[in-house]
């Protein structure tokens, strides 16, 4: 009989534009295989911590250069490709800030969002993962799989209002990835030794952290506006559409990361 694993997820929202936040946690069972994955998106219990970091100098960077281009493109391509179409659909580029933010929660090695302080005006998603891969978005394609459970503008079966004991499917690592005005991602990824999630040890597990800015899933609110593609783009865009998105006419995707 193969053993069991439960799957957890959790979503950080805000109740309104201020500091106030819902915590929301929804619990599901799933059956493991040889490689197990669990994503999460919010605030959980603390659990345990990863052996020391090594020292940061000799970390040049904080995901590697074809983890980090997969990644940003398949947001791209997910967010061009919403359907009712998005009018103010913002091209997602990468953000070196996040990115460090990022690496440095994913060196805590702690399957709970944080650091407290940034998750006021950061969104993110998070993924772990354990035994072999072959590509990166093993971890980050759960988050846009949701889409199965949400219908526009707001979910179907999956109810991001609902108490700590709630129980069902989730939707709100999609709506993070698809959320117009969340123009920047920054992303780290770390191989945790003896990581605690939800009770289990597991000996080495790869983590994800993914990092949003400015931050989505706000309650109450789509997360973009349906409508003609790059009809209502903000102004500073000049006018400039790319693949369905309002798109940075004089900023580049991610060359400027490898200078």
């Amino acid at each position: 009989m193969k053993p069991q694993l439960f799957a957890v997820d959790f979503i950080l929202l805000c109740v309104s534009c201020g500091a106030s936040a819902l915590a929301t946690s929804v619990l599901a069972a799933s059956t493991s295989s040889p490689s197990a994955n669990i994503t999460s998106l919010g605030t959980a219990h603390r659990f345990g911590k990863d052996e020391p970091a090594p020292s940061k100098s000799r970390r040049k960077r904080f995901i590697s250069q074809n983890d980090m281009i997969a990644i940003l493109d398949y947001h791209n391509k997910v967010r061009g490709r919403v359907f009712p179409p998005a009018s103010n659909m913002e091209y997602m580029v990468w953000d070196d800030t996040l990115a460090k933010t990022a690496e440095d929660w994913a060196h805590s090695c702690l399957w709970e969002h944080g650091p407290p302080h940034l998750l006021r005006f950061l969104g993110q998603n998070l993924s772990v993962r354990t035994g072999r891969y072959r590509s990166i978005l093993q971890l980050v394609k759960p988050w846009y799989d949701e889409v199965k459970d949400y219908s526009f503008p707001y979910p179907r079966d999956c109810n991001p209002r609902c108490p700590l004991r709630c129980y069902g499917p989730m939707c709100t690592h999609y709506t993070q990835m698809v959320w117009a005005t969340s123009n920047k991602i920054g992303c780290a990824v770390h191989t945790c030794h003896n990581m605690n999630v939800w009770g289990s040890v597991w000996k080495r597990a790869t983590y994800l952290v993914c990092n949003y800015s400015p931050k989505g899933n706000w309650i109450g609110e789509a997360p973009y506006k349906v409508g003609v593609p790059c009809s209502a783009c903000p102004p500073s865009y000049g006018g400039s559409c790319s693949n369905n998105m309002c798109f940075p006419a004089l900023k580049t995707n991610y060359l400027h990361w490898f200078k």
